[in-house]
């Protein structure tokens, strides 16, 4: 059983009335102490400037202990994570257990604002007791129906990355 996050992305550009969803993969590891991934989701232009998309950690803690470990996603909080004063309505969430997980992320307007150009859709995965991955699955803007699905696959963490209809 694998952890499944999808987003769904109305992209403004050639698949205007298209409905793109990112889908990242999460493997279940089998593991004698399992804690559920923190995971954070943004693109990225050829300057390394960022858009956040999602960032899931543990809100259930005390005293906002879980954003303590948000720096555990270290590309993700180096590029403008720990800018952000969480929680973000819209951004942030509470980590998922294995599972599939729907995010339904309005990213039309996102998209529409972002110049045409490569990019890097950035999703990194890191877990309490275990590891950390992160992978990244350039695009092109705008979308079209050839560049379409777009896919890798990650080796721990992280098992597969997939741009589709």
């Amino acid at each position: 059983m694998a952890l499944t996050l999808v987003i769904s992305i109305f992209s403004s550009h050639k698949l205007s009335a298209s409905e793109i969803n990112l889908t990242v993969t999460l493997p279940r590891l089998n593991v004698a102490e399992y804690h559920a991934p923190y995971v954070a989701v943004w693109i990225e232009d050829e300057q390394r400037k960022i858009t956040h998309i999602a960032v899931w950690y543990d809100t259930a803690l005390s005293n906002n202990k879980g954003q303590e470990w948000l720096k555990d996603l270290r590309q993700w909080w180096r590029r403008g994570g720990r800018e952000l004063s969480m929680p973000v309505d819209g951004l942030s969430g509470a980590t998922k257990g294995p599972g599939q997980h729907i995010i339904q992320a309005q990213l039309s307007a996102v998209l529409s604002k972002l110049p045409a150009g490569k990019y890097r859709i950035m999703v990194e995965a890191a877990r309490e007791v275990g590891g950390r991955e992160l992978l990244q699955l350039p695009i092109q803007l705008p979308l079209t129906e050839q560049s379409l699905p777009a896919e890798i696959a990650g080796k721990a963490e992280i098992e597969l990355i997939r741009l589709h209809f």
